[in-house]
């Protein structure tokens, strides 16, 4: 009866230090889970700062275009002439 004391306490053992890696690696698996969730938080918050910056950007190109920039004269004449296509469309609209 001694070896299969020996044994069921090895398996004992065995089982014990499995489950002990288990909660283990659920602690880990929870804490990266976390880690994920505020890096993607953090992403989202960047590309929305990006977006914004982008946006201040273009209206600064045009505004640099409209005080004399010869950089982007032609994009910005487009966009005035896209702008008075539509106003003319609207009245066109609004006349009928």
């Amino acid at each position: 009866m001694s070896a299969i004391e020996s044994i069921v306490d090895s398996l004992e053992n065995r089982i014990s230090k499995v489950l002990h890696k288990l909660e283990v690696l659920k602690q880990t698996n929870a804490d990266l889970s976390g880690e994920l969730a505020e890096t993607q938080e953090r992403m989202l918050q960047q590309n929305e700062a990006i977006s914004k910056w982008q946006e201040k950007y273009d209206t600064l190109k045009m505004a640099n275009s409209l005080l004399g920039s010869d950089d982007n004269k032609r994009e910005t004449k487009l966009k005035i002439n896209a702008l008075i296509r539509d106003i003319d469309h609207c009245i066109g609209q609004l006349s009928e």
